[in-house]
């Protein structure tokens, strides 16, 4: 938490599998710096459907907006 509060950090990658184990922080962090980004890990493979940036970003656009 105390990296959300740092004027001087504007992105923090973390693992997805991590992401998992705090996703209540993560779903509650709403404001756009730092953005809280989720990267795949080596020994975990990248699940889509948990990432939270993803799902928001799925609410914005239609597939007509992507053409």
């Amino acid at each position: 938490r105390s990296f959300l509060n740092r004027e001087d950090i504007g992105i923090v990658l973390i693992s997805q599998c991590l992401a998992e184990l705090i996703r209540h922080a993560v779903e509650a962090h709403a404001r756009p710096l730092p953005a809280v980004l989720e990267i795949p890990s080596k020994e975990h493979p990248y699940d889509p459907t948990k990432d939270s940036v993803l799902r928001r970003a799925r609410g914005l656009f239609t597939p007509d907006d992507l053409r």
